[in-house]
């Protein structure tokens, strides 16, 4: 008998996702705190729509959750229904950002009534959660619920790796976007240090693409969303910066307190509290900036 899906969390990623799925075969029911957006999308994928985490649980074998944060991810699964619907024996795969040390203790919560865990964080943003190639980074402590998992795993990405127990998928999500808040930190202040000399910052950022200063950031995010001035990358500020404090919370837990992740926790902090309301994360470069003019002022 076919495992029946479910999906918790409709936003910019979650939408492309499930609509994937539905594409892939799978059957499929959603859930979104938003009644309007579960209706909607619901209606133009030919999924089901359920009223709330628990009848989600009670329409599935496997439930994936794409949320904000692991408190809602907590929240949703422990005291919004989803495990008290699930039946034992079935599968939650959380595809969310969330810090590795609460997917440890969520695993054995629900180890004890018999519902399987795996962590399943994801790279590579909106545009290949909609071509279905993203990257996704499992944690499980059992081998066959990943075999399990992986049909409806590979409808969504291109790339499945297996990084080993439960919570190093998360750990891998959150060491991954460091690295890539890092480096945009890094090319952004040589950016404004740069021009602040005279050098103007296309030819810099042309000139670092092809020699060893490049990233990710320089050769996409900087020249598409910060050179131009659109600043909407897609993803949210606020989600990088909890992935950066993951990263560094992760290096204080383990006793390491590593220099450069505490940094860049600190620059994106800066550059989160300075923010006006909601933000995409090429925005921290507008903060920098100004911060950098002010100093010299």
């Amino acid at each position: 008998m076919a495992e029946r899906i479910g999906f918790i969390g409709l936003g910019n990623m979650g939408d492309p996702m499930t609509r994937n799925i539905v594409q892939a075969g799978f059957g499929l029911t959603v859930y979104d705190v938003d009644a309007e957006l579960t209706a909607r999308i619901a209606r133009e994928i030919g999924a089901k729509a359920a009223a709330s985490p628990e009848e989600l649980g009670k329409a599935s074998d496997i439930v994936i959750t794409m949320l904000p944060t692991g408190a809602i991810v907590h929240s949703v699964v422990l005291e919004q229904g989803l495990a008290q619907g699930l039946a034992p024996g079935s599968l939650i795969v959380d595809m969310s950002s969330s810090a590795p040390t609460t997917t440890v203790e969520l695993g054995r919560t629900l180890a004890e009534r018999g519902i399987h865990l795996i962590d399943a964080p994801v790279s590579g943003a909106v545009p290949r959660a909609k071509t279905g190639t993203l990257t996704i980074m499992a944690g499980t402590d059992d081998a066959a619920q990943l075999e399990r998992a992986c049909p409806v795993l590979q409808a969504m990405g291109e790339k499945i790796f297996p990084t080993g127990p439960l919570g190093t998928g998360h750990a891998m999500k959150a060491l991954n976007n460091f690295s890539a808040a890092a480096g945009f930190a890094a090319a952004s202040e040589a950016l404004i240090l740069g021009e602040r000399f005279g050098l103007d910052p296309k030819t810099a950022v042309e000139i670092m693409n092809v020699s060893t200063g490049r990233n990710f950031s320089t050769e996409m995010t900087i020249p598409g969303e910060v050179l131009t001035e659109r600043f909407a990358s897609g993803f949210a500020l606020a989600l990088l910066a909890k992935d950066v404090g993951i990263a560094a919370q992760l290096s204080h837990d383990l006793g390491a307190d590593l220099p450069l992740v505490a940094q860049t926790d600190r620059w994106w902090d800066a550059a989160l509290k300075a923010a006006d309301g909601p933000a995409d994360h090429t925005t921290a470069y507008r903060h920098w900036k100004a911060q950098a003019d002010r100093e010299v002022d």
